[in-house]
């Protein structure tokens, strides 16, 4: 009896342990499942309040652009410890002045233009004509910065009541085009910059063979900069009610009006019309209370930021149905560049995937491809021009939305479409390719004392190394695969745009042309802007006037999801004094020469074409 005792205990405390373990598993499960849910209702979150009567404020933040830049949830973490690059969706302005221009509850409309650091021109004017159809409905706008640049100046020239501070200015530079030119620097380093390319005007190559602009280089930027000039000053004059001579004496003798405020660039604005008052920051404060009245809590106006509006709007920002047949908008945006790429970049086969996404949703019965990209991998540009092309074999309707910049590998990937719409102020054309290969044997040897030996089975064998002469054999050969590269490209557009090669090789060989022209010469079909696009892609797809629009991008996890929501909300809980500060108008000021080097230097490193075939255009604007 007694020797059996402690295997009955052993036996009784076994089934208690897996009693407790059985529990314990239980409760952990029912943690697991109520941290779940917790973390669900986290993300669906409340949305914002819309106070009624308030003032919508937009405040830009740095560049306007198609799609932020970058890992989404690095971006967020960048953000919060302000290191982000200041980024700014202009379609969530447009979004948000246009949902506001028809709710009663909003009553101002403020453009805080403060943080804003710049915008193509296509951009701008898009949201011109949102706030133009804000003002239809009555309600006024106000516009106030501490300093106005030009495009931030663009969009408070739309406004029924422009503010500067007494301290600042409104600085109003026209566009340019300069680079910087490498060839003396090249020679004197004795390395061989070798470069292949086809077309006078294609001049994302000119700094590397050159030590100024060609004539052929001045001639056309100096045609696309004046229209885009030509537009600028045109909306301004006319939204300031002023002629267009007025408004060029304004600009040309703004050092005489400067002089006759004693140097006081605030009056001299003011005294050029330029704008409506000279206010401090609560003056303008107190101008917006006089409009919606004070909140009793921040002593402040009644207000709601363009963003939370836009949360509290929900899928209902555009008061079009998210469910059902419609237009799928696929973002391109970037350097186009092998392989696949963040948001920010083109990727080979991370946009061509999208585009697939797109055709493989039997609900989207037509793809916009809106284009923002000077271009870069002509293979990449091939990858996605032929999903594209499958998406039409397929039935679907393809229709492009050329946003700034749609030029070299931009227009390359917009030739398999129905229709092509391009703004006045596109930039685009650029048809053209090239390839570099810089060789260094001869600094290594006269600088280092370097030298490179060896054998190979070919000659072949080593031909690409940096360290060696180019053989002539390669190079011949990489000149008839650049030549051959543009053969392609022209036959691509003849075919697209119903024409020949030789008639394409006539507005081609590199050219830049503005989307005014490219309408005159054949290259886009519709002068507009993306919802033009849009809606032409839905009479297309016959798709009536009850439509869904998608966006379609890559869709985070739920994990990503979770630490972007958290982020967000840590970063809205931050005392004013610790969020990160705006980037605002003196920061390209602040660009260094080396600082212009090693954005230059990055563009060019980023580059990754299989071939080292590029249809690119370096054609931003200054």
């Amino acid at each position: 009896m007694t020797a059996r005792k402690p295997g009955r205990f052993l036996r009784f405390a076994g089934a208690v342990w897996r009693g407790v373990d059985l529990a314990s598993r239980l409760v952990l499960a029912l943690l697991v499942i109520a941290v779940v849910v917790a973390l669900a209702m986290l993300l669906r979150g409340q949305p914002p309040e819309v106070p009624d009567g308030a003032a919508l404020v937009v405040a830009p933040s740095g560049v306007l652009v198609e799609e932020l830049s970058g890992d989404p949830t690095d971006r967020a973490l960048d953000e919060l410890t302000g290191q982000a690059v200041a980024e700014t969706l202009w379609r969530d302005l447009d979004d948000a002045i246009r949902a506001a221009a028809g709710d009663d509850r909003i009553r101002v409309l403020v453009l805080d233009l403060d943080g804003m650091v710049g915008g193509g021109l296509e951009k701008l004017q898009a949201l011109g004509a949102a706030i133009d159809e804000f003002k239809q409905s009555e309600k006024p706008v106000i516009a106030s910065a501490d300093f106005y640049g030009r495009d931030a100046y663009y969009l408070a020239s739309a406004a029924d009541e422009i503010y500067l501070n007494p301290e600042g200015a409104a600085v109003l530079d026209g566009y340019g085009r300069y680079r910087t030119y490498y060839k003396e620097g090249i020679d004197r380093l004795e390395i061989d910059w070798n470069v292949f390319r086809v077309g006078e005007y294609k001049s994302a190559v000119e700094p590397f063979l050159r030590n100024d602009m060609s004539p052929e280089a001045r001639q056309a930027n100096r045609e696309w900069l004046g229209d885009l000039w030509s537009s600028w000053t045109a909306d301004v004059s006319a939204a300031r009610g002023m002629t267009l001579a007025e408004l060029g004496a304004v600009i040309d003798g703004f050092v005489m009006r400067v002089a006759e405020a004693d140097g006081d660039l605030a009056q001299a604005a003011l005294a050029a019309r330029l704008v409506d008052h000279l206010a401090s920051r609560d003056q303008v404060r107190d101008r917006l209370i006089e409009l919606v009245g004070e909140d009793e809590e921040t002593h402040s106006f009644h207000q709601v930021g363009h963003r939370a509006y836009l949360a509290a709007l929900g899928d209902d920002r555009r008061r079009r149905p998210v469910e059902g047949n419609g237009v799928a908008v696929v973002i391109a945006k970037g350097t186009i560049l092998d392989g696949s790429q963040p948001p920010g970049a083109i990727g080979g086969d991370s946009t061509a995937a999208l585009v697939r996404d797109a055709r493989h949703d039997d609900a989207n019965k037509a793809i916009v491809l809106r284009v923002d990209s000077g271009g870069g991998s002509a293979f990449a540009s091939e990858v996605i021009r032929r999903e594209l092309e499958l998406a039409r074999e397929a039935g679907k309707k393809v229709v492009v939305s050329m946003g700034t910049v749609a030029a070299s590998g931009g227009y390359w990937i917009s030739t398999a479409s129905d229709e092509i719409w391009a703004s006045p102020t596109t930039i685009t054309g650029s048809i053209g390719i090239f390839g570099m290969l810089p060789t260094f044997q001869k600094p290594m040897q006269k600088y280092l004392g370097w030298r490179v030996d060896g054998v190979g089975t070919n000659w072949l064998a080593g031909a690409l190394r940096v360290d060696r002469a180019l053989d002539p054999g390669l190079a011949e050969m990489i000149q008839l695969m650049i030549e051959d590269g543009y053969r392609d490209f022209l036959e691509r557009v003849a075919e697209a745009r119903d024409s020949t090669p030789e008639q394409i090789d006539q507005i081609a060989r590199g050219r830049v042309w503005s989307g005014a022209n490219a309408l005159e010469l054949g290259l886009v079909d519709h002068l507009g802007g993306l919802d033009e696009a849009v809606a032409s892609a839905a009479r297309l797809a016959e798709l009536g006037e009850n439509y869904a629009v998608r966006y379609v991008q890559r869709q985070p996890g739920f994990g990503e999801r979770l630490l972007r929501n958290l982020l967000s909300r840590a970063g809205g809980r931050l005392a004013p004094e610790l969020r990160p500060a705006r980037r605002g108008h003196a920061a390209p000021v602040r660009d260094s020469l080396l600082e212009l080097l090693r954005r230059e230097a990055e563009t060019l490193a980023a580059l990754n074409d299989p071939s080292g075939v590029y249809a690119l255009c370096f054609c931003a604007v200054e």
